[in-house]
């Protein structure tokens, strides 16, 4: 009944806790016993909150029972990626530079999640400052791939993913400034959403990149990533970037289906050295979704393959600025890699960054204008399966092409950042050797509720029910 109970998604939990079939105390305590079991290896979270946990779900299982239910996260374990802020508890955003710091308040995700009846059970791993896509963090160790532990679970919210795909929480929050949620979801076989910029609020966040950072939810299903989203989205006036604009129900709208919807593919980059069998996978995908009642056609999207010293440049100035006053006082004690690229992004001129903005205005121009035309974009999330731990190139069917592996991980993830848009990574198959494959899809700014229900209806018509890797 454990593993069971577990591996079951965020939505069919809160049914059997709004029910009482089962009470939150049975449920945390199970996936708090498989952290104990399980995380000395995989090593998905920094830190575990067992006590506070069991806690809380001791007053969610007498607020039920007296007849006060929140709402489908009242009860349910979820993982917070280690960039939020939570009061009281650690919040380290993987470095050692912050090991021992501890908010006085809870940041607005935190919260929001807190008030609609979620328990936190921890904090997850992350590569140091978001500044990395694979969370082998150099201070507190990788975090190993559930489906493979030789291999990464992406990143830089990688704790999150493995943890999810591991059946270590039910639901999680993530960061993505270039691909942070969707690239650990694809290579950990999850759903990961980045939200429209804006939609979300970052008050309480640790950040990277002001412009790029976006906040969204994970887990094992569409439905329950709708659920997360419901909750943690809506305009926060603590944090001026986010907008006042309606949530919608997001969950109520996921079976409206694909019929009538216009898929884009975009042939030019995204369709350049990529796996064989992630091409076969995606392929495979648009056809079921095609099969389901959409539309598809090709879109051009010219000035995205000059995307990438665009990102490189915002991210770089971004991280420099940020860690000004930490490269001063605490240079030390951050990890070289990481070190590395802040004193990179010191050495950007300001001409540099404004020809960077002003590229990222075309690419979005153009973003926008293939928009026009269809409703959701279709690409792989990356275009290779989880690499080996440890492996620096890590090249297209294996070969060393000269590429780094934080390059192939990221470089079709980033361009949807600079764009704004909303945009999902759901598993659509695995390869040769049982590594999860991700398949991409895009939409207009604030238009989550479309993409959410074009990867809802590809995964009701082919997500197999006893998905799980091959751990405990």
């Amino acid at each position: 009944m454990a593993n069971d109970l577990a591996f079951l998604s965020l939505s069919e939990t809160s049914a059997l806790l709004e029910r009482r079939e089962v009470s939150p105390v049975e449920v945390v305590h199970q996936v708090l016993d498989r952290i104990e079991r399980l995380d000395k290896h995989l090593n998905t979270y920094l830190t575990v909150l067992r006590d506070q946990a069991l806690l809380a779900a001791e007053a969610a299982e007498k607020t039920i029972h007296a007849g006060v239910y929140l709402g489908p996260l009242h009860g349910v374990p979820i993982g917070l990626k280690d960039f939020f802020y939570t009061k009281g508890v650690k919040t380290t955003v993987g470095s050692k530079t912050l090991a021992t710091h501890v908010p006085a308040f809870d940041g607005t995700v935190a919260e929001r999640l807190k008030r609609a009846g979620a328990i936190l059970v921890g904090k997850h791993n992350t590569d140091e400052f978001g500044l990395g896509v694979t969370t082998e963090n150099f201070h507190y160790g990788p975090t190993r791939n559930p489906w493979d532990p030789g291999r990464v679970a992406g990143g830089s919210s990688g704790g999150s993913a493995a943890a999810l795909a591991a059946g270590l929480c039910h639901g999680a929050i993530g960061g993505d400034t270039g691909g942070s949620i969707r690239i650990p979801a694809a290579l950990c076989g999850i759903v990961g959403l980045k939200p429209t910029y804006g939609r979300v609020s970052r008050w309480g966040e640790e950040g990277l990149v002001w412009s790029l950072d976006t906040a969204g939810p994970m887990a094992r299903t569409v439905e329950d990533v709708a659920i997360l989203l419901g909750a943690i989205a809506g305009w926060d006036p603590k944090d001026p970037t986010t907008r006042q604009l309606p949530v919608p129900d997001y969950r109520s709208s996921l079976r409206e289906g694909v019929r009538g919807l216009r898929l884009g593919l975009v042939r030019e980059y995204f369709g350049e050295r990529v796996d064989s069998e992630v091409r076969e996978a995606v392929a495979a995908a648009v056809k079921v979704l095609e099969g389901l009642g959409a539309t598809v056609m090709d879109v051009s999207w010219p000035h995205v393959r000059y995307g990438l010293p665009v990102h490189l440049t915002l991210v770089l100035t971004g991280a420099a600025a940020y860690h000004r006053k930490r490269m001063r006082t605490q240079a030390d004690d951050i990890s070289p890699e990481v070190r590395t690229f802040i004193e990179m992004g010191q050495f950007i001129t300001a001409a540099d960054y404004l020809k960077a903005q002003q590229v990222q205005s075309l690419i979005k121009m153009e973003y926008d204008r293939a928009m026009g035309h269809v409703d959701v974009m279709v690409t792989a999330t990356t275009p290779i399966t989880a690499p080996q731990i440890g492996e620096r190139w890590a090249g297209v069917q294996g070969e060393q092409e000269g590429t780094p592996t934080w390059h192939n991980l990221y470089r079709f993830t980033f361009p949807f950042n600079l764009c704004y848009a909303p945009t999902i990574s759901v598993p659509c198959g695995f390869d040769r050797v049982g590594l999860p494959i991700g398949l991409q899809l895009s939409g207009k700014p604030f238009h989550e509720l479309t993409v959410l229900r074009a990867a809802h209806a590809y995964e009701q018509a082919t997500a197999p029910k006893s998905r799980r890797p091959p751990v405990g």
